[in-house]
């Protein structure tokens, strides 16, 4: 036991690094090491033989353990101390700008529709987030029996015993404003209409509330032609491609008569949506041609006047464009989220035109 003590405490001591410390363990200690042999032979040794051999081999194992342990952490020590001679850091130098704060996602991209649709000629219309029942529904010829008008799929306001007024509600789109704007400026006219609206759905693709932005046109010769193109070259700008096919799908909106789906051509490689080549084909928005009934709503002649509409999810767009996998990460209150898809001051385009300082 002398001879492995004092070869094991010699190894140990003229060790240059961890992985030598490491295979000096094995050797010695190990499940087959020489010093774990050694200990196995104490069940063939008589009582009076392990009584002597037995303890010394504990205190063996114990001793070169100690010593491995001691070596392995001046080892670590003096490695640390090294590092620091070779690192060093000036502490009179200024502190990196941290900082401050970002554009939440659903600020920036409805700066982007604004940019890309105010280059278009639309202005930006705006109205109350609480509408009343005409507004939002009649107005727009959603007929009485509708599935959105129903308190499942609509939030009413609430009404006190005896207070007849018209129900209001929690709006359901931003069409309301089309029809305000309407019979405040009449025709011809060349709007959006981006805000927040409410539906009592949640799930990963859906929330409460959320963001829309709509269009409306209205002049004396406008036509579907004239749709598709303000649609091309809104999907070119926002998505940032030189060319994009779209797809017209017939579908039924009550506001608008013939109404279309509309797709566009794009690719998903590993995850990342790709607009403008590929074999698939992604819906993002509704669109069509003014019903005559909204137009007679909000006060324009309809024998005279027509126009295109069209209506699309800001928070939808938003994560297609940079990849936002769950809607309802918008509305998450972890600043670390917003570290990562939050954007820069500076890189803001504002509705007052320019960047934002």
């Amino acid at each position: 036991m002398d001879d492995l003590k004092q070869k094991y405490l010699g190894l140990i001591a003229d060790a240059a690094d961890e992985a030598t410390i490491e295979d000096l363990r094995v050797q010695a200690v190990g499940k087959k090491g020489e010093i774990s042999l050694q200990m196995r032979e104490l069940g063939k040794m008589t009582p009076e033989e392990r009584q002597t051999a037995g303890p010394a081999l504990n205190a063996l194992k114990d001793e070169i353990n100690s010593a491995l342990a001691a070596k392995k952490m001046a080892l670590a020590d003096a490695a640390l101390d090294a590092r620091l001679r070779g690192e060093w850091l000036d502490v009179t130098l200024p502190a990196r700008d941290a900082r401050q704060g970002s554009i939440h996602p659903i600020s920036q991209v409805t700066e982007e529709v604004t940019a890309i649709f105010a280059d278009m000629g639309f202005r930006v219309a705006e109205g109350p987030q609480i509408e009343s029942d005409w507004y939002n529904f009649d107005a727009l010829n959603i007929p009485g029996h509708h599935p959105a008008r129903a308190e499942m799929d609509t939030f009413y306001t609430h009404r006190a015993e005896g207070d007849d007024r018209p129900p209001h509600v929690l709006r359901t789109h931003t069409s309301p404003v089309q029809i305000r704007s309407m019979e405040k400026t009449g025709a011809p006219t060349r709007i959006i209409c981006p805000g927040r609206v409410y539906r009592a759905d949640y799930d990963q693709t859906h929330t409460p509330m959320f963001h829309q932005v709509e269009g409306l046109a209205i002049d004396k010769d406008i036509s579907m032609a004239n749709l598709k193109w303000v649609l091309e070259e809104f999907v070119k700008s926002y998505f940032e491609v030189d060319h994009v096919d779209i797809r017209f799908r017939a579908s039924h909106f009550p506001f608008t008569e013939p109404s279309a789906e509309v797709d566009i051509r794009c690719s998903w490689e590993g995850g990342t949506l790709k607009v403008g080549e590929g074999d698939d084909w992604l819906e993002i928005l509704g669109s069509g041609m003014v019903h005559p009934k909204v137009l007679q709503a909000g006060g324009i002649d309809p024998a005279e006047w027509q126009g295109f509409a069209f209506g699309m999810g800001i928070d939808r767009i938003a994560m297609l464009k940079y990849g936002i996998p769950d809607l309802r990460a918008f509305f998450d209150s972890d600043l670390r989220w917003l570290r990562h898809y939050g954007f820069s001051a500076l890189d803001v385009p504002t509705l007052h035109g320019g960047l934002s300082r």
